[in-house]
């Protein structure tokens, strides 16, 4: 593959078992890297994990009913209208045209931060994808709805369930700190804020392995070795399209990128080519781990066209 120096580790699953596994950048079956954006895909499984428990109501549940200390600015009229579902599927407004991310990170409260950035004269409901500022909170509302980091559910409810293990809160000191970590190798973890908010956008470490168990559960419609591990429901409705990004003619779930709904495919992508690329109709799994590098080539097409095929009946 042109352009895959930077890949650390793949595994395809095709019914369940491994048929292909292989790695490198002095990678192997143990390395967790971080997976950037494929984090958000893992929020919207502990999102219906939490509403299958009944630690949530309903994805129309108004943002702000989680964070009543919050105080919102007079005149803000949009942000109050913002429901979780809004969050989920990336139609919410912000107010700025570039992300402040040094504003960001260098704040205390890292979901107040997303909030004040929220609403203004956007309209809810038009598609903007936002990386890693704003997600956020709704590891802030898992937090308050479950009573526990998103961390802690996860280990509780996905990971252990799964045998992934993802060892503890990272968190930065410096500037320097946080970009360093963009390039680690090795570091289980899932960064959090100064509050002990794991980051909804990115952040999350996971192993090629970890990334295939994530797919196959999805594609195994909830069900892990026999266990229910999140309701088919759930995964039907956020893995469905509920939103578009026009500009790129991509649709989008829950935290989840809808690639063919006719065909049952669907998958995590983050930076550097990180993938998760699930079939239901062939119980196909494709991970990529990678380390990060700008401006990867479409890892999408090239499951689609060289590894797809292969399983074609």
């Amino acid at each position: 593959m042109r352009d895959s120096d930077n890949i650390a580790g793949m595994v395809v699953l095709k019914d369940g078992t491994i048929v292909h596994e292989s790695y490198g950048n002095g990678c192997d079956a143990r390395t967790a890297v971080h997976v950037f954006s494929v984090t958000k895909s893992v929020v919207a499984l502990l999102f219906g994990i939490a509403f299958d428990k009944g630690c949530l109501e309903s994805v129309d549940q108004r943002v702000l009913e989680f964070f009543h200390a919050y105080p919102v600015k007079r005149g803000e009229k949009t942000l109050p209208r913002i429901t979780i579902e809004d969050l989920l599927t990336m139609t919410v407004p912000y107010k700025y045209r570039s992300a402040p991310y040094t504003k960001y990170f260098s704040s205390e409260n890292w979901v107040y931060a997303a909030l004040d950035l929220m609403g203004g004269k956007g309209q809810v409901g038009e598609f903007r994808y936002a990386p890693l500022v704003g997600p956020d909170v709704l590891t802030g509302i898992l937090a308050q709805a479950t009573g526990r980091s998103a961390l802690d559910f996860a280990r509780a409810h996905l990971f252990e369930p799964l045998g992934i293990s993802v060892a503890g809160r990272i968190t930065f000191k410096s500037k320097d700190e946080q970009l360093a970590f963009n390039k680690t190798i090795g570091r289980s973890g899932w960064v959090a804020d100064p509050q002990g908010v794991n980051t909804a956008g990115w952040g999350l470490t996971l192993t090629a392995r970890d990334m295939a168990k994530i797919g196959q559960l999805c594609v195994g419609e909830g069900v892990w070795e026999g266990e229910r591990i999140v309701s088919k429901a759930w995964l039907d409705t956020c893995l469905r399209e509920h939103a578009r990004w026009e500009e790129r003619n991509l649709s989008y779930g829950y935290l989840w990128w809808v690639v063919d709904a006719d065909e049952g495919i669907f998958a995590a992508m983050g930076d550097g080519g990180n993938v998760v690329y699930c079939n239901r109709r062939k119980n196909l799994v494709v991970a990529i781990a990678s380390l990060f590098k700008p401006c990867v080539p479409d890892r999408i097409a090239f499951i689609r066209s060289c590894i797809e095929p292969h399983f074609d009946a």
